[in-house]
């Protein structure tokens, strides 16, 4: 037997099928309208899952990813709580209670931290389209524009894996994290040509609108499928983790008072607590001991344990940034769609046996980094796990060159 909400799941995935077909865009617009006054963030992210379960090509639903949001415009609950006139107060009130409205009251909220990105993103955009308007296209408007990539890293290690992995919401991470991705790399392939004509700026002006349809797509979907499930506790580790991320768009990262008593709370010493040594065969040390050795290496180190499970991460500032919550969460799901399958085969080869270790270098901020992915084997020989090294070289690019000299 259906309950009323499963209808209406399944009611749009009709829609979203039918989108997916030759007919008319505000045809099946119409028809939606006439249907539903409202719709609920978290059915549409259903409804979407429910496609890809059902077998529709991840592909297909990335591609109309855009066109969905469209679909919905003016009609989900956050829309309708924003614009309501009519109603009262107090019902007001008690519908925003775990809104995204709700949160950006507070400062320091990671949410409030995403709006008020969004709301000068959406200051910049409009910046960007008169100077196109004008036939041209501003350096430094276009460097504040690729910002945005800080934003959607950020969404991307903390928002999308927790929702797939702590709440099975698996459609932003498998969606809209692609999307992303697609809108970081137009930007960067934008900013390699050096040649301004009419077609680059059209190419611009589409990136724009994408852009312009993710904000929307976060504000009425994603902010509200999360408000209404992380809890405060996973708010403040959220909290905790966005500190590892520059600002962007001149958006600075408050403080979160709650969030700072609760953590300074948490690491004041126990009255009576030892510290016992671990002992190893190579000799013993306090945890305190080990930590600031591994800490004071200069490497970034991860573990994965034999159950692909992220296990540790050493301290301090890092290239490629590391969320405390990713703790205990699948390798997988930390990584975006394209990326993921690599990590996989990875991963697959060293507990085959077939590799033992993969060097990857690559270029990140302009430096020079050697990523190095190792299999961890007991004295057995035995797959126990996976450690990621991350090392810039550029003292030994700097020290090779000078002696060349």
């Amino acid at each position: 037997m259906y309950t009323d909400n499963q209808k209406t799941i399944e009611r749009i995935q009709d829609y979203l099928k039918r989108l997916g077909t030759d007919e008319d865009f505000e045809k099946v617009r119409a028809d939606f309208v006439k249907e539903f006054k409202e719709v609920d963030a978290a059915d549409i992210m259903q409804a979407e899952q429910k496609l890809l379960q059902d077998g529709t090509p991840l592909e297909e639903v990335q591609r109309l990813c855009d066109v969905h949001a469209a679909l919905f415009h003016g009609k989900t609950k956050e829309e309708q709580i924003a614009n309501a006139e009519k109603e009262s107060i107090e019902a007001i009130k008690q519908r925003r209670q775990n809104s995204v409205e709700a949160y950006t009251q507070i400062k320091g909220h990671p949410i409030r931290t995403f709006v008020l990105e969004n709301q000068a993103l959406e200051k910049l955009l409009s910046q960007c389209k008169e100077t196109i308007a004008n036939g041209r296209m501003d350096d430094t408007l276009f460097d504040r524009l690729r910002e945005i990539s800080v934003h959607y890293a950020r969404k991307g290690d903390l928002l999308y894996p927790h929702l797939k992995v702590q709440y099975k919401i698996s459609g932003p991470s498998a969606v809209m994290w692609t999307v992303d991705d697609e809108i970081r790399d137009a930007l960067a392939a934008l900013a390699k040509d050096s040649v301004r004509d009419a077609a680059w700026m059209n190419r611009l002006q589409e990136v724009l609108v994408r852009i312009e349809e993710m904000i929307y797509k976060e504000h009425n979907i994603l902010f509200p499928n999360c408000t209404l499930n992380f809890t405060e506790e996973e708010w403040m580790q959220i909290y905790r983790d966005s500190k590892d991320y520059p600002e962007c768009f001149g958006v600075e990262n408050g403080i979160w008072e709650q969030a700072e008593q609760y953590f300074n709370k948490m690491h004041q010493p126990q009255k009576g607590a030892t510290e016992d040594e671990i002992v190893m065969k190579g000799g013993h040390m306090t945890v305190e001991q080990l930590e600031a050795m591994l800490n004071t290496i200069p490497l970034e180190l991860t573990f994965v344990d034999v159950d692909n499970i992220n296990r540790y991460f050493n301290e301090g500032p890092k290239v490629f940034k590391r969320p405390g919550m990713a703790i205990d969460r699948e390798v997988f799901s930390c990584h975006p769609p394209k990326i993921e399958q690599m990590v996989r085969k990875i991963i697959e080869d060293f507990r085959n046996g077939t590799k033992d270790q993969v060097p990857v270098w690559m270029n990140k901020n302009g430096r020079t980094m050697l990523v190095t992915y190792m299999a961890v084997r007991d004295r057995n020989h035995h797959y126990i796990g996976t450690v990621e090294v991350v090392q810039d070289m550029e003292f030994a690019k700097e020290h090779f060159e000078g002696r060349s000299r």
